[in-house]
């Protein structure tokens, strides 16, 4: 599979993120395309992580099929000759769109992000030891770094366009969508981590906190959209090595994020775009790290075909 910095696609593009370009495939659809783009301190490298798109595609397509009947959600389908005999524009493009697409429904999406943690870790942590609280809510005493939180808390965060996303109340939320809308939204997103969380664990993987969004359909549903439980979206640690009162290893672009803090120590770095290049083996690193969160969610290796 050749690594993909950008797609070219015969369709209206509509949008493109850190990671995926966004394209109307009629009737209501989009196809949502994973690039191999990789970004870190909200900066986007100039390099490309191999099968990063895959992986980031077929775990959340792997999620989205345990959760049929769970919570309705958006994917029509993730198979390429499905979406080529879906959207016939696509014919001739399938080695661009293989493995690293889906085909979903066109939703109004909710301006939040639904963050819920299983485990007290990130900027959680950070403004917990500050200041005992998450989003300005107090929480118990005494809790140490990385430990399990019971019941996982429901943390909500405003979407940024650039820049961090910004933790807000229950209340907040509230306001920005209605009462009614913000109940279903907590529901669903506990009802999706309860599930990723049980199943995640079974294969030795913790998933420590994630994040979710939800849209509205033409019909009025309410569904899960966007990427579910990736490296990327989620806090995946190993169940083997887990201690509770300090930092854990992640199962995403650690190996990247060492990188560019070495680099930021050694002042080679102030931060901002234009990153540092990426050396070889730590590209390597990072593929390696992705594709192995793959194979332990879901059980197998990854294979495109």
């Amino acid at each position: 599979m050749t690594a993909m910095l950008a797609s070219d696609l015969p369709l209206p593009r509509i949008g493109r993120g850190k990671v995926r370009d966004i394209y109307a495939a009629g009737d209501d659809r989009v196809l949502l395309v994973a690039t191999d783009r990789v970004s870190a301190f909200d900066v986007v490298m100039a390099e490309t992580i191999p099968m990063k798109g895959a992986v980031l595609t077929q775990i959340s397509a792997f999620w989205f099929n345990e959760l049929e009947g769970v919570v309705p959600h958006h994917v029509i389908s993730a198979n390429a000759d499905e979406i080529i005999e879906q959207v016939p524009a696509l014919k001739g493009h399938r080695g661009e769109i293989l493995g690293r697409a889906m085909l979903c429904r066109a939703t109004s999406v909710f301006p939040i992000e639904c963050v819920i943690r299983g485990y007290l870790s990130g900027s959680a942590w950070k403004e917990y030891a500050a200041h005992g609280t998450l989003a300005g809510e107090k929480l118990p005493a005494g809790l140490v770094e990385s430990c399990k939180l019971e019941p996982a808390i429901f943390s909500p965060a405003t979407k940024a366009e650039t820049g961090h996303d910004e933790n807000i109340t229950i209340a907040r939320m509230r306001e920005i969508v209605g009462e009614d809308i913000a109940y279903t939204l907590e529901s669903m997103t506990r009802a999706v981590y309860t599930l990723g969380e049980e199943l995640a664990r079974e294969q030795g993987i913790i998933i420590a906190d994630t994040k979710f969004e939800f849209g509205r359909d033409k019909a009025g549903r309410i569904i899960l959209i966007d990427e579910v439980m990736t490296p990327d979206s989620s806090r995946f640690w190993a169940v083997d090595a887990y201690k509770p009162g300090r930092p854990q290893p992640s199962f995403d672009k650690q190996p990247l994020r060492d990188y560019l803090d070495a680099e930021r120590r050694a002042g080679r770095w102030n931060g901002e775009a234009p990153p540092p290049p990426l050396p070889a083996e730590v590209v390597d690193a990072t593929s390696k790290r992705y594709l192995e969160a793959y194979r332990r969610i879901t059980g197998r290796e990854l294979k495109i075909a």
